[in-house]
């Protein structure tokens, strides 16, 4: 069994970000520049939206942190994100989700800009990822794309099974991997809650992506000898143990399951820092581009 260790992976892919900073700076261009929204106080974005300012400091970006209170209108919403829409300083920009009830997450990120979009939320950015086409891939599903190639896992004609079938993970994951190219060539198969045979379904699998969001989720014996098992899962759990009181879990027993895997990611330090790494990635894009 082999550890896919997403912290160290990150952290190349991060040197080699800062290395195209320093070229971009010293050719007479601007450092790129990520904004954030953040509406009301949620701790886990809070958390998320905190780390990836530390990241872009550590790259050489330039970050900046747009704040409301959760009672914020959806119209003071669309307004902030039509000024960094036409801010000519802001390369790209994330509104952090969720928002509050009364808010249209639907309605707030139709109104970013697609070449803005560096969480790959718009509907023009989902749809040229469907054709195969130049597109800022949401950061979930390119980390774990990015997992993929950097150890040369192979996925032309493997059988994938994608546990879950959100627009943030499941559904962009099954694309990306059934698209030609490498990664990619896989037949992909995406379960979910109605989803009959799961487990035999599983067990015919070469790689799943564990993205249900039920903790520890995926056993032992739903999962074949030397499958590639990749946890998207990130559940907190209160916890007696650490300072903070709770702990991540993911959607996999990690105990039970890593002794039949070929290749699997840890949680905490597998497919999360490569989240945050791939919002880089698409600021740096953004950045080039424009």
């Amino acid at each position: 069994m082999q550890l896919i260790d997403g912290k160290k992976t990150s952290q190349a892919v991060k040197l080699e970000i800062a290395e195209a900073v320093k070229k971009m700076i010293a050719s007479g261009k601007k450092k790129p520049h990520l904004a954030a929204v953040l509406v009301g106080n949620d701790g886990g974005s809070e958390t998320y939206v905190a780390a990836k300012i530390k990241a872009c400091e550590a790259v050489g970006f330039v970050s900046s942190l747009v704040r409301f209170t959760a009672d914020v209108t959806e119209n003071e919403l669309l307004a902030a994100v039509n000024k960094l829409n036409n801010d000519p300083d802001v390369d790209g920009f994330i509104v952090q989700l969720p928002l509050p009830k009364h808010i249209s997450e639907e309605k707030i990120t139709e109104a970013i800009d697609p070449s803005k979009d560096v969480d790959g939320f718009h509907p023009q950015n989902l749809g040229r990822m469907i054709t195969g086409g130049d597109a800022f891939i949401s950061a979930t599903p390119q980390g774990i794309m990015e997992l993929l190639k950097r150890y040369d896992i192979e996925t032309k004609g493997k059988h994938v099974v994608i546990l879950g079938r959100s627009n943030i993970v499941g559904r962009p994951m099954s694309i990306l991997l059934s698209l030609k190219g490498n990664p990619g060539d896989a037949t992909v198969t995406v379960c979910h809650s109605r989803t009959k045979n799961l487990k035999e379904i599983c067990l015919q699998a070469d790689i799943i992506v564990a993205a249900i969001g039920i903790p520890e989720f995926l056993k032992a014996d739903m999962v074949k000898e030397g499958a590639v098992v990749i946890d998207v899962g990130t559940t907190r759990v209160p916890s007696t143990e650490t300072k903070s009181g709770f702990r991540l879990k993911g959607d996999v027993d990690f105990a039970e399951v890593s002794p039949k895997c070929s290749f699997i990611t840890p949680v905490p330090g597998g497919v999360g820092p490569m989240t945050i790494v791939s919002l880089l990635l698409n600021t740096l894009k953004a950045a080039a581009k424009r």
